[in-house]
Formats: C-alpha cells, structure tokens, sequence
C-alpha cells in the first residue's frame, strides 16, 4: 500500500466526475428530467460506478475503472422527443444489450467488426454539437467565457486531464464574482428517485441501440485495450457483463448506463500509481470510496449546476468533448478508402434526422455502413476487371 494508490485513484475520480457532470446534466435537461431526477441519475451513477470498480477490481486483481458513458450523455443530450421514462427504458435496453455481449462472446466480436472509420465518424456527429455549443457561449457572455476559453487553451498544453476540471472551477468563480450567480443553494443529502419505464421500438431503436453501440465502441472496448497495453488480461466477458448487470439494477433511479473507463483507467494502470503492476488493483476500492463521497453530495452539486449561467454549462461541456471528437475525427479520417462512409455518418448524426421516431445516431450509423458495403463492392469489382 502506498500513498500514490490514495493520489492516482483520486485524480481518476475527480477528472472523470468533474469533466463531464456538465455533459451529464444537459442530458438529463433533453429528456425533460426535473431536478431531482437529475440529481438521482448523479447519485444512482456514482453508486453503480462505486460498486463496479469494487467488485471487478476485488474479483479480478486488477485496476478495472468504471465510468458513465461520456458519449452515451451526448448521445441524449443531442435527442429530441424523448421523455425521463422513455430514457430509463433505453438504458434498460441497452444494459440488457450489454450483460448479452458479455455472456456471448460473439457480440463482442460483432460489435468490434464495425469499423472504426464509421463509429467514430458516428460519434463526432454526435459531440460536435456540444463543442459548437461552446463557441456559442462566447456571444452569450464574452466577457465570461472568453478568459475561461483561454485559460483552457494554455492550461491543456500543461495538464489537459485537469484543464476541463479548471475550467468549471474558475468559471464557477468568475461567474460568482461577476455576478452571474444567483443565490447559493443549501446544503442537501442525496436521494434515489425512481421512474417507471416506457418501453417503446422507437425509443429502443433510436436511443438504447445508438447508446450500446457508442458504449461499446468507444468506451468498453477501449477500456479493454488499455488493461491490456498495461500488461493485463481481461476478462472481456465478465467486464462488460457485469458493468451490464449493475446499469440494469441502477437505470429505473435514472442513471445513464456504465462502462469501462479509458482516461481514468489509464490514470490508475500507470506505473505512477503503484511500481508493482499486481499491487494497482488497490485504486479500485479506492476510486469506488471517493464515488460513494460524490454520490452523497450529488444533489447539492445539481442545485449548484442549477445557479451556474448557462454560457459557463455550454462551455464546460464543449471544452470537455473537444478531445473525443478531435480523436473521433482523426480516426474517421485514418483510412482514406473510408473517408467517404465515415463522412456519410458524420453528417446524417450532426444533421438531426429524425425518420419514424428514430434519432439521427443510428441513421448516420446506417447510412455509413451503407455507402461503405458500396465502395468495397464497387473496389471487388475494380479488382475482378
């Protein structure tokens, strides 16, 4: 035991916590959540993470971090039409998705098949609403967001896992100093509320399928490769079953699915955090302590969030998205065959289309693999002549 497995697991924590929260409540606001909803999915979230970096990091002697899934926020908060129960219903599809890919291997390997070109051209159709939301902020309060925008470009060459959390911190404090703030809320507990769930093909189709694909693709399988670049072996199957079984358990309290972390676990798989790569499985239990801590104040820090202008939301929001969808579109782009497809994809999720009920995620997800069956066709062909 040593004091680095105290430090790695709290950095992890609040850099996963702190980052995204803003993203976390905008979608939970898209879906018309009420502020105890809001504060329930905050709570119920950080409880589901807490029990699952315990158990699977206990169980496997490893440093498996869980986190809530950062596209799967953006996925919703990008949705329209869809209410809090028809939202509960699609993380309950998509939990169930997730324990059937962790009992049948195959799944996995399906999921994987899907190239990366097309999910991550996807995934950047997606997010890039959220970064363009903060480029809005700027004409919303200037005098605000443009320091804060700064500070965030100088602090990211220095430290980026902190700049985002640096941003919301400061930018709390300006606005309050500015006089952007209202009354500060009062101090209250933390609790569970439940919603019954409405299930619907539309729904299921259009939020908890794009949901499981996006958590698949960019969350769970990425937080398996960086186990493994750490040295480890996984058990894919347990990982992502048993990730499944708890957003199941944690979804009728509002909670947005969970997965396997990738930045934060990097944080608790390097040799930082313990020299003996056996030993790191230690900043588990820990990481899982300080989520139990976020899970008590979780409804005092969504009435904070309440006050908080909304240029700071957007802002804090689009600055933590600017590096998936840099990294989503540098992968769309990696292959130039598939530029094209990707490109497609890209452009039908940005663009909001909504056929039937269906949201734009899993058209754009669609129309990719379409074009791209086309041009590896049309390239067979070539080949034959």
């Amino acid at each position: 035991m040593r004091p680095s497995v105290v430090v790695s697991s709290l950095v992890a924590a609040v850099v996963g916590f702190g980052s995204t929260l803003a993203l976390v409540i905008a979608a939970a606001a898209a879906v018309g959540a009420t502020t105890q909803q809001t504060a329930s999915m905050v709570t119920a979230v950080c409880l589901a993470k807490a029990a699952e970096a315990l158990f699977l990091s206990w169980w496997t002697r490893m440093p498996v971090i869980t986190a809530w899934s950062t596209p799967g926020a953006a996925l919703l908060g990008a949705s329209t039409g869809f209410t809090m129960a028809d939202a509960v219903g699609a993380f309950i599809g998509a939990a169930l998705l997730l324990m059937l890919t962790g009992l049948m291997r195959p799944l996995t390997r399906l999921v994987s098949m899907i190239p990366s070109s097309v999910a991550s051209g996807m995934l950047a159709g997606i997010v890039v609403a959220f970064v363009m939301g903060a480029a809005r902020a700027v004409g919303m309060d200037a005098i605000l967001v443009l320091p804060l925008l700064l500070a965030f470009f100088v602090l990211r060459l220095f430290n980026p896992a902190l700049s985002v959390l640096a941003v919301l911190v400061g930018g709390a404090v300006l606005a309050f100093a500015l006089g952007r703030v209202g009354s500060l809320p009062a101090f209250e507990l933390s609790t569970l509320v439940w919603t019954s769930p409405d299930f619907s093909l539309t729904a299921f189709i259009g939020l908890a399928v794009p949901l499981y694909l996006v958590t698949m693709a960019s969350q769970n399988l990425a937080g398996i490769a960086v186990l493994r670049a750490a040295g480890y072996n996984p058990p894919t199957g347990l990982l992502i079953g048993t990730t499944g079984f708890v957003s199941l358990l944690s979804a009728p309290f509002n909670a947005l699915t969970t997965n396997l972390a990738a930045i934060s676990a990097a944080i608790c798989t390097d040799p930082d955090a313990h020299p003996d790569a056996g030993k790191r499985w230690l900043t588990g239990p820990f990481y899982a302590l300080w989520y139990v801590v976020f899970a008590i104040f979780g409804a005092s820090l969504v009435a904070l969030f309440d006050v908080l202008p909304q240029s700071l939301i957007l802002l804090v929001a689009g600055v933590g998205l600017l590096a998936p969808l840099t990294n989503a579109l540098g992968l769309a782009m990696a292959d130039p065959t598939e530029r094209v497809p990707a490109i497609v994809a890209f452009s039908v999720t940005a663009s909001g289309l909504t056929i039937g009920g269906v949201g734009a995620a899993f058209w754009g997800l669609v129309a990719g693999l379409f074009v791209l069956v086309l041009d590896r066709l049309a390239a067979r062909r070539r080949k034959r002549r």
